[in-house]
C-alpha cells in the first residue's frame, strides 16, 4: 500500500465517524446550525488526520558521505551505517515546540562494541534543550544498553537506563518520544519506559521554550558506550549498519518565530493513566539498570530535586 493511499484511508476512516456522530445530532438543530456544525466536524477530520512519515519527504542525511540510505520508494525505510571513517545521520526538516515522535529500529547486531545508535530531539545553541534514545552497542551476547537522558538549557545529568526485555537487533521495535507541556514520556512498543514532569514550580528547568529537530545517528563512542570504555570497537566487523522504519511525526511545528499545534492533539494534553503507570513500575522495577535519582556517590549532597 502506497503512502498516499494510506493517510487517505485513515482520513476516509476518521472523517466518516465524525460525520455518524454529526448525524445523529443534526436533527437537534436547525438548518443553518447543522450546516455550521459539519463544516466544524470536517475541519476536525483534516486537522486529526495521522500523517505516515517519509524518510524521502521529511528528513535529510546531513552526514555520512552516502553511509545514510533510503531503502524505499516510499521512504518508509532507511539506513544508516558506520565504518572507521565516518558514522552518518539524518534530520527532521522541521523543527517543533511540542510533538510525539515515534520510530521503528533494528539495531547492529553481533559484536556492536563502542556503537551508539540514537533518536532523540535537540535544539541548536549552547545553552540547548534534548530529549535522548540512545543505543549502547556491546560485545557479542551481551544486552544493548539503552540510555535515556533531558536536556534544559545546555545541562543534562539526568539518566536512566534500560536493559531490554528482547533482542533489539532481531526484529523491528517502536521507540517514541512524547513531549507536552507537562511531561516527556519514553515508551518502547507502547510501554512507558520513563516520565520526566515539568517541575518548575520547585525550580527545576523545562524544555518549553527552544524548538528542536528530530536527529537520528549511529557513531563511534568506543571511549565509553561500552563498560565504560572497556570493550573497544572490533573494526574487522564494520560496516555497522541500524534500520530505521516508519518514522512518524506529529508536532506544533515552528515556523517564523511561532509554533503551529495539530487540532484536538491528543498526545498534547497525555498522561499516564493508571495502567500506563503500572507498565512503567513493570519496565522500571525489572529492566532499569541505572536511575540517577538514586546515585547517592554521585550526589553525596542529596539527589536533585526533581527526584524528590
Amino acid at each position: 500500500m502506497s503512502l498516499t493511499s494510506n493517510f487517505h484511508q485513515q482520513y476516509n476512516l476518521r472523517y466518516q465517524i465524525l460525520l455518524q456522530r454529526y448525524n445523529l445530532q443534526k436533527m437537534k438543530f436547525s438548518c443553518s446550525t447543522r450546516f455550521a456544525s459539519l463544516i466544524l466536524f470536517l475541519f476536525a477530520a483534516q486537522s486529526v488526520a495521522v500523517y505516515a512519515g517519509s524518510f524521502h519527504k521529511d528528513v535529510q542525511i546531513h552526514w555520512g558521505d552516502g553511509r545514510g540510505k533510503v531503502r524505499d520508494r516510499d521512504g518508509k525505510l532507511l539506513s544508516l551505517s558506520l565504518d572507521k571513517s565516518s558514522g552518518s545521520g539524518f534530520q527532521s526538516n522541521q523543527e517543533f515546540l511540542y510533538g510525539k515522535a515515534e520510530v521503528q529500529m533494528k539495531l547492529v547486531p553481533g559484536n556492536s562494541a563502542g556503537t551508539v545508535t540514537t533518536f532523540y530531539l535537540k535544539s541548536p545553541g549552547t545553552t540547548w534543550d534534548e530529549i535522548d534514545f540512545e543505543f549502547l552497542g556491546n560485545i557479542s551476547g551481551h544486552p544493548y544498553t539503552l540510555h535515556t537522558n533531558v536536556y534544559t538549557q545546555g545541562s543534562g545529568d539526568k539518566e536512566q537506563q534500560f536493559h531490554l526485555w528482547f533482542d533489539p537487533t532481531v526484529n523491528f521495535h517502536t521507540y517514541c518520544i512524547t513531549w507536552n507541556p507537562q511531561r516527556i514520556i519514553f515508551t518502547v512498543d507502547g510501554i512507558p519506559i520513563r516520565e520526566f514532569k515539568n517541575s518548575e514550580s520547585i525550580g527545576v528547568p523545562f524544555p518549553k521554550k527552544q524548538p528542536m529537530r528530530l536527529y537520528a545517528s549511529l557513531w563511534e563512542a568506543e571511549h565509553w558506550a561500552t563498560r565504560g570504555g572497556l570493550e573497544k570497537t572490533d573494526w574487522s566487523k564494520a560496516p555497522f549498519t541500524a534500520f530505521y522504519r516508519n518514522y512518524n511525526v506529529e508536532g506544533c511545528v515552528w515556523a517564523n518565530g511561532k509554533s503551529s499545534c495539530p487540532a484536538n492533539a491528543s498526545w498534547f494534553t497525555q498522561k499516564l493513566d493508571m495502567e500506563g503507570e503500572k507498565k512503567m513500575k513493570w519496565a522500571q522495577s525489572k529492566y532499569m539498570v541505572y536511575n540517577y535519582c538514586t546515585d547517592k556517590r554521585r550526589f553525596p549532597q542529596g539527589v536533585p530535586a526533581v527526584c524528590t
